[in-house]
């Protein structure tokens, strides 16, 4: 079913962030929001945007980018395309489609005097009314009201049918020219479809586009940041302009460190040691074997307090990768996980980065994850009761026939045959682990 609050439904007040509600708005992505023109009022107008159904979004000043002004008339549809002063990529963005069907079911959540919280209403999609469209409520007292200018026109959520925002409210109407839908004998509201939008505006055209987004490539990086268990390296080719260059986009804020490459080696050991704290007179120790000028200091390594990740974007834009691979590779004895983006398949360091990053960490990870199943298995086994002197050699069972997998794929000399087969071990011991508890 559909989520009940949504990032992109914003609230709109004018001029300054204590201004008056007036209207709403759609977060289309980390940079971009759409509205009405009438809301906006003039083009260059200052307007505050509040992520009314989420407070750990702070709110954000924007203005109409340029060519984003499309008042009503001859060439516009009431709409204003409006730039962030600040991007807002922790905030999810609207899910646009631009097929509209009569018929089908929708809703708008508005913020009309009185219900600056916000208030929904439903209704259906009617017919064409010139370049706008009609949907129907099923009261006079659901059709929109002052403060819904503005607001998304949603599809009903269904089980396997997610949330869709088909349009922007723009006015509605009354036979009898009342103020209220009520006092009218007939009324009915309009929304302007995403797709005729998309007709009026090139960057509305491009995040309509089938390729927009990678939405599956996004869920497997939010997979990865969330479970530490996941792969310590990932390696994933992106190329530019592409959806799933935007997925990643939004996704960037959730690094610790985001290094692009060609970027300063310095100042990427820089940020990565600001994660970790230091007995005193030790940083600079760490910071020359980073940089590959001193060995590395003795005694106890120090580690991220939690788990840590660096993102390394366009690491094939990296004229010499083998320093930055090095360095690479030290950051991942100090605990840290590692994001390596290449813009092209087979790119500039490709193959050190997976038979000298890659295929040591995951090895190294199969092997922590299967001690971790032991202790899991051997504890499960006590708590039952069937430890004894006959049973010692039967009670980790899964995790021997794992470590067994594990001795066979480490000795495969192909690193094409020997990934897949190590990533295949790690989720299936990822799910051993949820079986014994272990995680």
């Amino acid at each position: 079913m559909g989520e009940l609050r949504a990032d992109w439904r914003l609230r709109l007040r004018r001029e300054d962030a204590h201004g008056p509600v007036c209207g709403a708005g759609v977060l289309v992505d980390q940079h971009t929001a759409l509205t009405c023109a009438h809301v906006v009022r003039r083009p260059d107008a200052v307007m505050w945007l509040e992520f009314a159904e989420n407070s750990a979004l702070e709110p954000v000043a924007a203005r109409v980018m340029a060519g984003g002004w499309l008042p009503e008339g001859e060439h516009g549809e009431d709409v204003a395309v409006l730039r962030l002063d600040s991007p807002r990529p922790r905030a999810r963005p609207a899910p646009l489609e631009p097929a509209l069907r009569a018929g089908t079911e929708v809703y708008a959540t508005g913020y009309a005097e009185g219900f600056d919280d916000g208030m929904s209403l439903w209704g259906r999609i009617g017919g064409a009314s010139g370049e706008r469209v009609q949907f129907d409520a099923v009261t006079k007292a659901e059709v929109v009201r002052a403060g819904f200018s503005g607001a998304a026109v949603c599809t009903r959520p269904r089980e396997g049918c997610p949330v869709r925002v088909v349009g922007l409210v723009v006015s509605w109407r009354g036979d009898l020219g009342e103020l209220l839908p009520e006092s009218n004998r007939l009324a009915f509201s309009y929304l302007v479809p995403v797709d005729r939008i998309a007709g009026l505006s090139p960057v509305v055209k491009e995040l309509t586009s089938p390729d927009a987004w990678d939405h599956a490539f996004g869920e497997r990086l939010e997979r990865w940041w969330d479970d530490p268990d996941e792969d310590p390296v990932k390696i994933t080719v992106v190329p530019p302009g592409s959806g799933k260059d935007r997925s990643l986009r939004h996704l960037l804020h959730r690094a610790d460190v985001v290094h692009r490459g060609g970027d300063s080696r310095p100042h990427l050991a820089d940020h990565a040691l600001g994660r970790i704290s230091f007995p005193v007179g030790e940083y600079l120790a760490y910071w020359d074997w980073l940089l590959g000028t001193a060995r590395r200091p003795a005694g106890a390594t120090p580690a991220p307090a939690r788990p840590a990740t660096v993102v390394v974007d366009g690491l094939d834009e990296d004229p010499q990768p083998g320093p930055l691979l090095e360095l690479l590779a030290r950051l991942r004895a100090l605990g840290f996980r590692l994001l390596l983006v290449f813009r092209h398949e087979g790119g500039t360091g490709w193959n050190a980065a997976r038979d000298d990053l890659l295929r040591p960490a995951l090895l190294r990870h199969a092997d922590a994850l299967l001690g971790r199943l032991e202790l899991a298995e051997f504890g499960n086994a006590i708590r039952r009761d069937v430890v004894d002197s006959a049973s010692l050699d039967s009670v980790t069972e899964t995790a021997d026939l794992r470590r067994a997998e594990l001795r066979r794929t480490s000795a495969l000399p192909d690193p094409q045959r020997q990934l897949p087969a190590l990533r295949a071990l790690l989720r299936t011991l990822r799910a051993d682990l949820d079986r014994q508890g272990g995680r």
